[in-house]
């Protein structure tokens, strides 16, 4: 298999995650286009539906089985070959930032005008649910099934976490802001797998299994929401109010930026 083949093949996959990821559970309804079906599943709450769990259940099982299945072992040894000979020394590191883009876009985004399914609060708390979910899922993965990582031996490979990572606040930016926001964080998340098999630092089993485990979390947090509203009442209409303003101190001759948050 050639290197070109090889990158192709990767690339085309890991792109197809994201597209898969951003039509699975059809949120908008009635659409005349996207930006419409966009402004109507931003209205909508979401709620848990069975279909929801394909998606990141396949993509788990995908990767789980490249851990014991042969011919997938084969194939990751060709992709990593094929990384290799197109990499040589020089390693790229943007991975090991760009898995927090997504999710910094999630909670910022809502401030700057644009439309939002939720309030920030509960942003926050669909965030939080989503983190620690993903947290358990890769974690309990990594420490159970010791899978080799493809350049130390280190038995902490599978699933890989930066996927995982990258991956919830891709679902997160969709569910909450429509497909077209969710398609540009989908394309952050594809280009950290990406680079976690550029860098050899993972399987390729390994990024199927994290976008699965991300998919899942974000959708977990989401699904949590109707809970935290009963708990907390909290009205899904209520908005957050942020008022800066700067300050002067005449006795040390300091200037401070003073911010409120009202939710």
């Amino acid at each position: 298999m050639t290197v070109r083949i090889v990158l192709l093949a990767v690339i085309a996959a890991i792109v197809n995650l994201g597209a898969f990821a951003q039509t699975a559970d059809a949120d908008s309804v009635m659409s005349v286009s996207v930006a419409d079906a966009d402004s109507a599943a931003t209205n909508r709450d979401y709620r848990f539906k069975p279909t929801q769990l394909i998606l990141p259940a396949s993509l788990l099982a995908v990767g789980t089985a490249g851990v014991y299945w042969k011919s997938f072992k084969s194939m990751n040894a060709d992709i990593r070959d094929g990384f290799n000979d197109m990499r040589g020394d020089h390693y790229l590191h943007a991975d090991d930032y760009l898995q927090y883009l997504p999710a910094v876009a999630y909670l910022g985004l809502g401030f700057t005008g644009v439309k939002s399914r939720y309030n920030f609060k509960q942003r926050l708390c669909a965030v939080v649910t989503a983190y620690l979910s993903m947290t358990a899922m890769v974690g309990a993965l990594k420490y159970t099934i010791r899978e080799r990582r493809p350049d130390t031996g280190r038995r902490n490979s599978f699933p890989s976490g930066h996927t995982a990572k990258a991956f919830t606040a891709a679902e997160l930016m969709r569910i909450e802001y429509g497909n077209w926001w969710g398609a540009g964080a989908y394309a952050v998340a594809t280009g950290v797998a990406f680079l976690r098999l550029y860098n050899e630092r993972h399987w390729f089993n390994d990024v199927i299994a994290g976008a699965g485990i991300g998919i899942l979390s974000a959708r977990i947090g989401y699904w949590m929401m109707p809970v935290y509203n009963r708990l907390f009442h909290w009205d899904s209409n209520s908005k957050t109010v942020v008022c800066a303003a700067p300050s002067y101190s005449p006795y040390d001759k300091s200037l401070s930026l003073n911010m409120t948050v009202l939710f």
